[in-house]
């Protein structure tokens, strides 16, 4: 077998936006990944190349994800798009044979699960994940740890404006692992009243209070704040550039292709 059938056969959604750009990088770097296809409305026709590194890599961008995936045989397929795509394009990569690598957040629980149990039927590896940096992930589980030990806590999210969806989905999979540990926060909190309406944000089945702040200048970034008698535990992650999501993408590209069925979080394949 030569070298360039061995590598993983990548195609990219989303392919002109900012996660887009950086995703079609970094599978050109590794020299495991193969880029085989670009989708995305914008572009149509140029090489994809041409507009991220100003060097052609013999990929045109194309704006049909179903016949894009099944001419050029990708095996998985990055998506970087809109929460109202999203739900199609990872259905349509599943029914095409592929495996979906979904960082597109703002999903429902209940379309959640019916990509679950599509993927699942169908044994392919599907990942949705709500952060692809590492140190994002390592966040959530020593959140997930500390929960175990402080049942009183809030989380703080901050991203750019341009950001559709709120909580973001990495806040909305902490409080869900924060929950495994701890069922019930802020049991001994008294009784509240907003003189102004949402000044306390969001609120979780189990009591975890959430906050998203939404400015342009930032990326992506999170505190988890812990509160105890006489003490504060701060947890924080900070995603100054879209790179710090590469080497987590690159990662579950390789992994997803060992496994059958879907995966929630990229906790889950490291």
């Amino acid at each position: 077998m030569s070298e360039s059938s061995q590598k993983i056969k990548v195609a990219v959604s989303g392919a002109c936006g900012k996660m887009g750009q950086e995703v079609i990088k970094a599978v050109n770097e590794d020299s495991n990944l193969e880029l085989v296809a670009a989708i995305d409305v914008c572009n149509l026709g140029k090489d994809i190349g041409e507009i991220v590194e100003n060097k052609s890599c013999g990929v045109n961008i194309s704006d049909n994800l179903k016949e894009s995936v099944k001419n050029s045989k990708a095996q998985a397929v990055v998506d970087f798009t809109t929460p109202d795509l999203v739900y199609k394009h990872t259905k349509e990569i599943i029914e095409c044979g592929a495996r979906p690598v979904i960082g597109t957040t703002g999903l429902s629980e209940a379309k959640l699960d019916e990509i679950k149990d599509l993927a699942n039927s169908k044994k392919i590896g599907t990942l949705i994940a709500p952060n692809f940096a590492i140190g994002a992930v390592l966040m959530m589980m020593f959140a997930q740890k500390a929960a175990e030990y402080m049942d009183n806590a809030e989380i703080i999210e901050t991203h750019h404006n341009k950001k559709k969806d709120a909580p973001s989905g990495t806040a909305i999979k902490t409080a869900q692992m924060m929950s495994e540990a701890q069922k019930k926060f802020g049991k001994d909190n008294c009784a509240e009243t907003e003189t102004l309406k949402g000044s306390r944000g969001g609120l979780t089945e189990s009591n975890i209070h959430i906050h998203s702040v939404r400015l342009p200048g930032f990326v992506a970034h999170q505190e988890v704040i812990f509160g105890g008698k006489g003490q504060a535990l701060t947890i924080r992650h900070d995603s100054f550039d879209r790179t710090s999501f590469m080497p987590g993408v690159v990662h579950a590209l390789k992994e997803i292709m060992k496994k059958e069925e879907f995966v929630y979080g990229l906790e889950k394949l490291l």
